[in-house]
């Protein structure tokens, strides 16, 4: 699928209360986003990689924030305060995944293990369902660029005009968040890091070097 929009925010976690995006969409964030196109426990999205379809543009970021993570005399009072980040504007991407049945079905809930039960092919029904439902531009939820406020301006099908970066120059990233909740549906916080993850002709390659932090 692709995805473009005005502004993105891929946090990398260790620019704490000032964040700085990552160049690029993190795994989990990829996942995300096609699962809010259509989602559904019995089944497990597994992003391949995201393709960088429009210059890298850092640009400062400036907005009140007025959420959870407040300190409890600023929620009390309803007090919020200027939050500066790092994002990214004017992005596109074409991303890619793989769907692959569930793995471990005790948690999955009654509906999804009667739907999983009744199809021969999860993984293959589900690609069937996303790609009308891309076509048709319906979603489960609205998909977002990182951050709730940052919607996308396109998504769906690959666009003729949409080429990717190319001539880019390579990047390499140190250390990349790649999932917070790396066992799935309904599993506890387990970090996952990717460590020298490289963006090589605009095209970041999600692969299996990850490692529990």
């Amino acid at each position: 699928m692709e995805i473009a929009g005005d502004t993105a925010m891929w946090t990398r976690p260790d620019t704490g209360d000032n964040p700085v995006s990552y160049p690029a969409p993190t795994y989990s964030a990829v996942k995300a986003i096609f699962e809010s196109v259509l989602w559904g426990p019995a089944i497990e999205i597994i992003p391949l990689k995201a393709e960088i379809c429009a210059p890298v543009q850092f640009h400062n970021y400036y907005t009140n924030y007025g959420g959870p993570l407040r300190k409890t005399t600023n929620i009390k009072h309803g007090d919020s305060y200027q939050l500066c980040a790092t994002v990214l504007i004017d992005v596109c991407y074409r991303l890619y995944a793989e769907v692959v049945p569930y793995k471990i079905k005790g948690r999955l809930p009654q509906a999804a293990k009667n739907w999983d039960n009744a199809t021969t092919s999860p993984g293959h029904a589900y690609q069937e369902i996303f790609a009308r439902r891309l076509k048709r531009g319906q979603c489960f939820a609205v998909p977002c660029l990182g951050w709730r406020e940052f919607t996308p301006s396109y998504f769906g099908e690959f666009r003729d005009d949409t080429h990717v970066m190319s001539d880019m120059e390579t990047a390499v990233i140190p250390s990349m968040l790649r999932q917070v909740f790396s066992k799935g549906y309904q599993s506890e916080v387990a970090y996952l890091y990717d460590t020298d993850v490289e963006i090589t002709g605009g095209v970041l390659a999600y692969g299996k070097g990850e490692r529990p932090c």
